[in-house]
């Protein structure tokens, strides 16, 4: 069995979701993960925010509008008025008890249940469209196996000994909700952004799943940023630590959680693109590529800051002040280049940029770059591999490199340069690398 996950664009619209119906039926039995229509969480958090501020009036014009967007969508998306009916009956219902909050005390417990629905909607919809096309099709509803154990992480015994039975059912196709699970107080919860690829990883893990599947509308990871760089191609094949390299350092299409789970359990992940099914997408596993340089991604609006102090001179201790402060501001260091008296270090989250600095200045002289851009070359790179590093090297000769990272993880070289120099040293790298 094999589990595939479509995300919120996938779902996005009646035309996407007989697409996606049409792909998971042809494909046999297999678990398929769902994400809300697009653009549905992002309003349920609006709602929230109105109900939190008691703000009734705003929370049902909200309400009214997102409830008119499924009705039109039911209208296009059956064949029939008997399922057009009784969908419309449960999205009323579902928008109905949204309205009834209004009324009451609202709280985290509630706005747990209210973020859910858009992955409740999304499955039911398409339950009832497949059902309506003659698929025996199962809803699992995730709230009865996905579940956090006290410090708030998957509790993956839970999910193997609730989900298995589950999948012992007559049915040809089994449908579940991503993103939403319960927390240890068995309430409704969530696995927080980046949710459904998530649950997909941890389901695929907890049955032993043949591959799990993310699907996109994208064509896998590719070597470089297609809206930068010219003549790019899709990385077909990567390492789990090298996915999580680029995930990092900027290629969207993977959360990076999706990962772990994955990774652990030996099961292979395929991205794949629901435009072209037919592609061959990206797998990802424990393989390695021996001496294979595989893409680039990029980070930008990076600050680099500097320390320079002369009591860093045969000196203990200096380095712990100097993160305890980023430590402090809840700030999150990406690279760190240091010599005898100086230290160098970027961060993608300004929002404490100027106390950070404030707190620095105790210890050192400060100074900060601004809009520069952090540049990561994916691939093994592990150091008894000779050659690679002057080949990237030789690549960034005519761009001026503010820092250069090494040797932290086995998969990849870092570079900082400036924003206005991104294109030209991507460019360069990828006329080097890949060519």
């Amino acid at each position: 069995m094999k589990i595939m996950k479509f995300g919120g664009t996938s779902v996005g619209s009646a035309s996407r979701m007989q697409a996606v119906a049409r792909l998971v039926t042809d494909a046999g039995c297999n678990l398929v993960v769902l994400s809300a229509m697009s653009g549905t969480t992002n309003t349920l958090e609006e709602i929230v925010a109105y109900l939190y501020n008691r703000n009734a009036d705003g929370a049902k014009d909200t309400i009214s509008r997102l409830e008119s967007k499924y009705q039109k969508t039911i209208q296009d998306l059956f064949t029939t008025e008997e399922a057009r009916q009784q969908c419309g009956a449960h999205i009323q219902s579902v928008f109905d008890g949204l309205r009834a909050l209004t009324r009451e005390l609202f709280g985290p417990v509630q706005e747990k249940m209210v973020l859910a629905q858009g992955e409740l909607l999304s499955t039911k919809m398409m339950e009832l469209y497949l059902k309506e096309q003659g698929v025996n099709v199962l809803l699992l509803p995730a709230l009865d196996f996905m579940k956090l154990d006290l410090q708030g992480e998957p509790d993956q015994d839970y999910i193997r000994e609730h989900l298995l039975p589950l999948l012992s059912a007559d049915a040809d196709l089994f449908l579940t909700q991503g993103y939403i699970c319960r927390n240890a107080h068995n309430e409704v919860d969530n696995l927080q952004r980046g949710g459904s690829d998530y649950t997909a990883s941890l389901v695929g893990a907890a049955i032993g799943a043949e591959e799990i599947q993310i699907w996109t509308d994208i064509d896998g990871m590719h070597n470089n940023d297609p809206r930068v760089v010219k003549d790019t191609r899709a990385v077909r094949h990567l390492h789990f630590d090298e996915a999580a390299e680029l995930a990092y350092f900027g290629a969207k299409i993977l959360h990076p959680t999706c990962i772990q789970p994955a990774k652990y359990a030996n099961i292979p992940v395929r991205l794949l693109n629901t435009l072209e099914p037919s592609a061959p997408g990206t797998i990802i596993d424990n393989r390695p590529d021996t001496g294979t340089i595989k893409a680039v991604a990029a980070k930008d609006n990076i600050a680099v800051i500097k320390i320079k102090s002369s009591r860093m001179l045969l000196a203990h201790g200096f380095l712990r002040k100097v993160f305890e402060i980023f430590e402090s501001f809840r700030t999150s260091i990406d690279m760190i280049c240091t010599s005898e008296v100086g230290v160098s270090m970027s961060i993608d989250d300004t929002r404490f940029l100027n106390e950070i600095v404030h707190h620095l200045k105790k210890y050192g002289t400060v100074t900060v770059d601004l809009d520069m851009c952090l540049i990561c070359v994916v691939g093994d790179m592990d150091w008894e591999n000779v050659g690679f590093e002057s080949n990237v090297l030789a690549a960034m000769k005519e761009i001026p490199v503010r820092m250069v990272g090494y040797g932290g993880s086995n998969y990849n070289i870092s570079f900082i340069v400036k924003e206005e120099d991104k294109k030209r040293a991507l460019q360069a790298l990828s006329n080097q690398l890949f060519a």
